[in-house]
């Protein structure tokens, strides 16, 4: 392409040449004067623009001259470089053929390692995998990082590298048995990290003053439980801890903080409570007013009870049951027998309803009480039955939590109507022994009274 041009650019030039030349002339022969002078013109145009054509194509042969020896050297090259590429398609195709040779000597010479290396490697993985999720990591984090990267390894490992695995192997081995004390951030339940002096037992367990701590793995740092287990547990953790030398007891996690986490979502009772909803809560109400009730009843039946024995003793009537029926007794002594017994019968019948007042209501809330909490069991199972119309029986979870929040009920049901039941039987007990001593009084005071008039 730059050959080209440069032909163009040079017969431009000689294009300009030959017109400067046409235009010389023309203005010469406008200035003869004779045929002599025109014909000297003439020739001497002639021979100049002879002189320029050779001179032209003298510059066309050196142009073609040029360019065909520029084309060779194109050729050549073109050759060479076809040479070179077949050269190094062959010394390409030879090393293939010598890589595949030595590919199966070293699959030969190698066969028994190849198999110690899947070994090593499925060791390492395992090892890799143990160690992220052992308690020792929250002492000695990053130990992980060595057997995982040697398990990710392609090739054989080394000496070196195989001892290396052994001592991390016998490490973590060493470490489950001791019981060490040391410093690091725990996770508190509000978010923020704490230095706490945390104490390891094993592989089991992580201690600290607050109780039970447990390692994340996922985020290779120990979190404080946002609910510490039964006190029965947390008790032996101080105990201890406080323990500077012999033998303390001490309940210890053997899965490894699986079952601690399992904790945290047990329910306390408060929590179980609440769980009975409105009809808990209405159920709470009645065990509440049938306990005033009793209590009131007590006091009041143990008042009047202490009342009738003094009264007893007491030929002047006084404000109590036995008094009024003295007082009746005294007021008509001039009737006989049976009008008088009509007369303490009618007293009697009006002391009792003050005495037995209450005792009824103590039954009808100790009846009511379960039958709330086997309409809640009932609204309640209408509820996880309408939960696994709408997400299936896929989640266990879901369904146990429906029918322990529906069972709730019968339970707070039965914890009510229980007591009032034993308490409605001592009530009812007492005002009929009351009764009973007021009928007993008011037949000696007829027996008395027979025995005045005979």
């Amino acid at each position: 392409m730059k050959n080209i041009t440069k032909l163009l650019i040079a017969g431009l030039v000689v294009l300009g040449t030959s017109v400067n030349i046409y235009a010389q002339e023309a203005t010469q022969i406008s200035k003869a004067n004779s045929l002599d002078e025109l014909l000297e013109i003439v020739k001497k145009a002639r021979t100049a623009e002879s002189a320029l054509n050779k001179r032209r194509i003298a510059e066309f042969r050196s142009a073609r001259n040029n360019q065909k020896r520029l084309l060779d050297d194109a050729i050549a090259e073109e050759k060479r470089v076809q040479r070179r590429t077949e050269q190094l398609k062959a010394q390409f195709d030879a090393n293939e053929q010598k890589i595949a040779a030595m590919e199966e000597q070293l699959k030969i010479k190698s066969a028994n390692l190849g198999e110690m290396f899947g070994v090593v490697r499925q060791v390492s993985l395992d090892t890799s995998s143990r160690l992220i999720n052992s308690i020792v990591s929250a002492q000695y984090p990053g130990r992980e990082q060595f057997p995982d990267e040697l398990g990710a390894r392609k090739e054989l490992p080394t000496i070196k590298e195989l001892q290396g695995l052994w001592v991390t192997l016998q490490t973590e081995m060493t470490e489950t048995g001791k019981i060490e004390t040391f410093t690091g951030d725990v996770i508190m339940g509000d978010g923020s990290r704490q230095a706490t002096e945390v104490t390891r037992i094993g592989a089991f367990n992580l201690l600290s003053d607050n109780g039970y701590v447990v390692y994340n793995p996922e985020i290779g740092a120990m979190q404080e439980l946002v609910r510490q287990p039964d006190a029965e547990y947390t008790s032996t953790v101080s105990d201890y801890l406080d323990a500077g030398s012999g033998v303390a007891q001490l309940a210890v996690d053997p899965s490894r903080g699986s079952l601690l986490r399992l904790f945290t979502q047990k329910m306390t009772n408060t929590e179980r409570y609440h769980q009975g909803g409105i009809v808990g809560y209405v159920i709470t109400g009645l065990l509440a007013f049938g306990l005033l009730i009793v209590l009131e009843r007590l006091i009041t039946l143990t008042l009047l009870g202490s009342a009738i024995k003094k009264q007893a003793s007491d030929p002047t009537p006084g404000n109590n049951p036995l008094g009024r029926i003295m007082a009746v007794y005294q007021a008509n002594q001039d009737l006989d027998t049976n009008d008088l017994e009509l007369k303490l019968d009618e007293a009697i019948l009006k002391e009792t309803p003050k005495i037995e007042r209450g005792v009824n209501i103590i039954k009808v809330l100790a009846a009511v009480s379960p039958l709330l909490g086997l309409l809640g069991t009932v609204t309640g199972m209408i509820a996880t039955f309408q939960s696994i119309t709408l997400f299936g029986t896929g989640d266990p979870k879901l369904m146990a939590g429906g029918i322990s929040t529906a069972l709730m009920t019968t339970v707070l049901g039965l914890i009510s109507a229980i007591p009032l039941i034993f308490l409605h039987a001592i009530v009812s007990g007492k005002s009929k022994g009351m009764v009973h001593l007021l009928e007993e009084q008011s037949t000696g005071l007829l027996a008395e009274h027979a025995e005045k008039g005979a």
